[in-house]
């Protein structure tokens, strides 16, 4: 069983290099760093770290796609395996990532196949990265597999981009105004509600409400912040704790307006891209539905299509099996019939992957430019509001003078 060891080496420079690294003893360890060309200085077992995942080794979806779009030239140049492996090693120059490609290097010449030797490193290389490989290395197109998936990992990159795109500049956006109106209600009102107090007479409701929503700022300022923060962390836990809790709120998740439709869509062109490129590599139906249910990461989407490969198993065509759940949109089903009628189900996934593609960035390039107006409203309209409950009772009081 591989232990993850913390060491100090030192580089053909001479610069001092520290890092995290898995291997099956010490020795194991200096012959892997001596292939990444570094001479070990001293080494100690780290009891209780986690498999090193993406976002905590600094492994980005570009490392993986560079990876997979070498390893196709190389190979489909007739570039053996292990020399490839070892001109990849020898040119990265990601520390961690060179010492991945070092440990399957090591896999490789111990009796692996590419694939066995990638599965070790499950959290680097995913389940579909892998099975399409052992798929290519069995029917002896490696190299057109990993353009699919140089291809494919591109494609999910670019998508994730036009996520990130549609939630970070609302929660900016948000963010400011959000700032603008605590200001305005825990400074701003109070200083002016004493003068409107000692003008007498009767304050409209709108003051009334405006003070009120003030003092409550005032008061609650810090529950208004923290309430929202302990509210998301605590239904999240919840969620990771409770099968039940957690597949309502991936349901409200593909409802909730304006972001649910797109966030649906954006899952579903994800899992028709890749049931599309696992089909076309030889893989079931069913073997590619299972892969792909893992894939969604949404609870009642994987729930709607484990139904889909439960239909299918006990003899039900594919298009009927996705119509008898109501979660898939007709699109799908359309072009999954279509696509079972003609023999070519991966081209009507692809399909399938490209509309929905095409819907979310037209989506987002609708959004985008309407978020700056719709928040430019908000924030007039409760500015029209503070003027007009501090303002209007002044020109009441005036004109009653005047009479």
């Amino acid at each position: 069983m591989a232990t993850t060891f913390k060491y100090k080496a030192v580089d053909s420079q001479g610069q001092m290099r520290s890092d995290i690294i898995e291997a099956e003893n010490a020795l194991d360890l200096e012959q892997r760093l001596t292939g990444m060309g570094l001479d070990l200085i001293t080494c100690k077992p780290v009891r209780g770290v986690a498999r090193i995942k993406f976002s905590r080794s600094g492994i980005t979806r570009q490392d993986i796609i560079n990876f997979a779009f070498q390893m196709e030239q190389l190979t489909r140049a007739g570039v053996p395996i292990l020399e490839g492996l070892t001109d990849l090693r020898d040119s990265t120059t990601h520390a961690r990532f060179k010492a991945i490609i070092a440990a399957v290097l090591d896999e490789i010449q111990g009796g692996k196949t590419l694939s066995q030797a990638l599965a070790v490193h499950s959290s680097v290389f995913d389940n579909v990265f892998v099975t399409l490989v052992k798929v290519g290395e069995e029917s002896g197109r490696l190299p057109d597999v990993l353009h699919d998936l140089a291809e494919t990992l591109k494609w999910q990159d670019e998508l994730i981009s036009h996520t990130q795109k549609v939630m970070i500049y609302p929660a900016l956006v948000g963010t400011v105004v959000l700032a603008v109106v605590t200001f305005l209600m825990w400074y701003l009102v109070p200083q002016l509600i004493p003068f409107i107090r000692e003008m007498g007479g009767d304050i409209p409701w709108y003051t009334l409400a405006l003070i009120a929503t003030s003092d409550f700022v005032v008061a609650y300022w810090y529950l208004l912040f923290s309430l929202p923060v302990v509210a998301y962390f605590a239904i999240k836990l919840a969620a990771r704790n409770d099968p039940k809790i957690r597949l309502q709120v991936d349901g409200l998740k593909l409802r909730v307006w304006l972001f649910g439709p797109l966030l649906l869509k954006i899952k579903l062109a994800r899992f028709a891209n890749y049931m599309a490129m696992m089909y076309a590599s030889g893989i079931t139906v069913l073997e590619s539905l299972r892969i792909g249910r893992e894939l969604v990461d949404n609870t009642k989407l994987s729930q709607a299509i484990q139904t889909v490969i439960d239909k299918i198993a006990d003899g039900g065509s594919i298009s009927d099996s996705f119509k008898s759940v109501a979660l898939f949109p007709p699109l799908v089903i359309r072009m999954i019939r279509i696509g079972e009628n003609t023999g070519g189900l991966d081209t009507a996934l692809r399909n399938i992957s490209y509309f929905y593609n095409r819907e979310v960035k037209e989506a987002i390039e609708k959004l985008e430019p309407a978020i700056g107006p719709a928040m430019t409203v908000v924030l007039g309209g409760i500015m029209g509001w503070i003027m007009a409950s501090v303002l209007l009772p002044i020109y009441d009081m005036i004109s009653n003078l005047q009479l």
